[in-house]
């Protein structure tokens, strides 16, 4: 077992291949060992090269409303009035404060996602 840092996008793929291959070895063993290194190389290089930018608050809100059944009518009790949800998920009117603190309460849906 050679485990070196992964710095280019070769190494990336080799180590990728190396993992589908020691895919499904048992914890504490040589081979799991080396699974379990790679896998957190491969997810820290991930993590600098392939970022994933958070999601748009608005398409958050949609897709929390479709997870959950809500309608637009459903909304208003977290953002006020139905002509206020429509303004919001059209995009005319930005959340505020108070709309932030509502959602995140209700609806579970981070702050962070929303104040972006």
């Amino acid at each position: 077992m050679e485990i070196k840092p992964i710095k280019t996008e070769q190494d990336y793929n080799e180590s990728i291949k190396r993992i589908d291959e020691l895919w499904g070895a048992k914890k504490d063993t040589p081979k799991g060992d080396e699974l379990d290194l790679l896998c957190t190389l491969v997810e820290s290089y991930e993590m600098k090269h392939y970022p994933i930018a958070p999601p748009d608050p608005i398409d958050a809100i949609k897709f929390r409303m479709e997870q959950m059944g809500m309608t637009k009518t459903d909304m208003a009790k977290y953002l006020g009035s139905q002509s206020r949800v429509s303004e919001v998920l059209n995009r005319k009117r930005k959340l505020t404060l108070k709309m932030v603190k509502s959602l995140y309460k209700g609806l579970k849906i981070p702050a962070e996602i929303l104040l972006a």
